[in-house]
């Protein structure tokens, strides 16, 4: 393609020939959500809130457990007993659900974490979650999962309480996940079990009832037998409304009623059993459907592939507007290592292939420029579709993590369940973009109306001081970095190459093979030239 050029050239950013194939991102007629395609099924939630940043969501989330009368199911990448839901209480995640089992005879809690290997585990231990199984009564259950793929990681984000009521998305409960959308500098509120502070950070997540919140718990409920052999019962409807009584406005008017909520996952090949890639197929087939506007949020943009989507509809001279909100770098060494250069190579592709000015890739900052941890993980394409989930962009979220998403589809018919669906896509989608840029929604709205362009309203909007978004540095990746890339070190794209990196480099483009080809030959004509002087030498001197 024309905007692959210069450097880029020896490590193009293309599919690996060893994945699995991909459902075609081509523009395609009827909706996104498919089930058996890009969701495992669509079900009906009554009421659909969107929770932004740890300080909301552990607000409802504590309120909806002190409503469980059966269940409370959690499914994580990480699960700290340790850590606090508010943090101007002494008292734990381990203490408020043991108090709570204490108070109700009849309920059970669960509780999944990820069986995480050296060195992470170092930052995340198993012992506080271990001894709180240990000590806390026969009725909590508290289990590692270690049943995917070697290396592959379990990063689910789900609370289920009592089948009535769930809540995926970003967060885990985990100890630096406790942040307000203010993302103050030095908030002393912001500190781990051990005192240690930690940094700002973004997050989201999607709670919901009724028949989604049941398919969440099935999900949960599977995932729980896969990691324990422990096939759970589901729970008796529920005879009381699940729904959290909290102070929070998300939770007294939920952004969207009577909802059709899509189900997408990713789940690893095994022996047993084939890959699961929805979220996967969501992902090109959402980029594909957008007519005006995509926005995504990630903790990770590293998967060449989805860059080489967006880039081929920037390249289109009517394409849609493409904004990357990401954070600065990746808090630690080895992130920044396995996922921060192949974002710079990524971020390259998109603006060489941006010549019609439709990109921004950002990052936000608190009021003193420190960054911002952005960890959710969101796209919203137009007022069509929104994605709240777990999968980053990244190859491991397409087919060697497990992984789970929500999406709300607004229908193809006109009528006031299109508006509806379609305000609360773009009120989400401009909220967060307020949030980061320090201003008002209302102020941004107003602004889209004027100039009809998220791009332009960026543009005039952005704020050189306080909280804001600044743009990502636009860096040239050297051929170590484009090889490095390549490589995908750390982020495979399913179980077969995660042990070998190899496989994972693109095939040569011809003209590198040509290249190559006349190389080989040369040398050997040179070295078989040189055998023959020799041979005459060694013969003229015996003489």
């Amino acid at each position: 393609m024309r905007f692959r050029r210069t450097r880029s050239r020896f490590f193009p950013m293309k599919l690996n020939p060893s994945a699995p194939p991909i459902h075609s991102p081509q523009p395609t007629a009827g909706p996104v959500l498919r089930p058996g395609v890009t969701c495992w099924r669509t079900e009906r939630a009554g009421r659909v809130a969107v929770l932004v940043d740890g300080a909301d969501y552990f607000v409802a989330a504590r309120a909806a457990m002190e409503k469980a009368q059966h269940s409370i199911l959690l499914v994580g990448w990480d699960v700290d007993p340790r850590m606090r839901l508010d943090p101007h209480s002494p008292e734990t995640l381990g203490r408020f659900l043991a108090r709570l089992m204490r108070s109700r005879p009849g309920l059970h809690v669960r509780a999944l974490k990820w069986d995480m290997p050296f060195p992470i585990a170092l930052d995340h231990p198993h012992e506080p979650l271990q001894r709180w199984d240990r000590n806390t009564g026969r009725r909590l259950n508290a289990r590692l999962d270690g049943e995917l793929p070697v290396g592959a990681a379990q990063h689910q984000k789900i609370l289920v309480i009592d089948d009535a009521l769930a809540f995926c998305g970003g967060i885990d409960f985990s100890f630096d996940r406790w942040d307000t959308s203010e993302h103050r500098d030095d908030d002393p509120r912001r500190r781990g079990p051990d005192g240690e502070p930690y940094g700002p950070r973004h997050d989201v997540m999607m709670m919901v009832d009724g028949d989604a919140a049941r398919a969440l718990s099935e999900l949960a409920r599977e995932r729980w037998r896969c990691a324990t052999g422990e096939a759970l019962e589901p729970c008796p409807p529920p005879d009381h409304d699940p729904w959290p009584d909290c102070p929070l406005r998300d939770c007294s008017h939920p952004v969207l009623t009577d909802a059709v909520i899509g189900v997408s996952r990713t789940v690893p090949a095994t022996d047993d059993s084939p890959a699961i890639r929805e979220s996967e197929a969501l992902t090109f087939a959402a980029i594909a459907a957008a007519e005006r506007t995509i926005y995504l949020e990630n903790q990770y943009f590293a998967s060449a592939r989805v860059a080489d989507a967006l880039a081929r509809r920037l390249a289109e001279p009517d394409g849609p507007e493409v904004v990357v909100v990401v954070s600065m770098e990746s808090p630690s060494w080895f992130d920044r290592m396995a996922m921060d250069t192949p974002r710079s190579v990524a971020l390259r592709c998109l603006r060489e292939a941006d010549r019609f000015g439709r990109l921004r890739a950002m990052t936000p900052v608190t009021d003193q420029g420190a960054p911002v941890i952005v960890h959710s993980k969101v796209v919203a394409v137009d007022g069509r579709l929104l994605r709240i989930g777990s999968s980053n962009l990244n190859n491991r979220s397409m087919g060697y993590d497990s992984e789970c998403d929500l999406t709300i589809e607004a229908p193809e018919a006109d009528g006031p369940g299109r508006d509806r669906a379609a305000d609360a896509i773009t009120g989400v989608r401009n909220r967060l973009l307020a949030e980061h840029m320090g201003i008002e929604q209302d102020r941004l709205e107003a602004e889209l109306r004027e100039t009809g362009s998220l791009i332009a309203a960026i543009g005039r909007l952005c704020r050189q001081s306080g909280r804001r978004l600044v743009d990502l540095p636009a860096t040239d990746p050297s051929l170590t970095e484009q090889a490095f890339a390549a490589l995908r070190i750390a982020d495979p794209d399913h179980p077969d190459e995660a042990w070998a990196p190899w496989k994972r480099l693109p095939a040569p483009p011809r003209s590198a093979l040509r290249v190559a080809a006349a190389a080989l030959l040369t040398v050997g004509l040179a070295a078989g030239a040189w055998g023959v002087v020799r041979a005459v030498r060694k013969e003229e001197r015996g003489r």
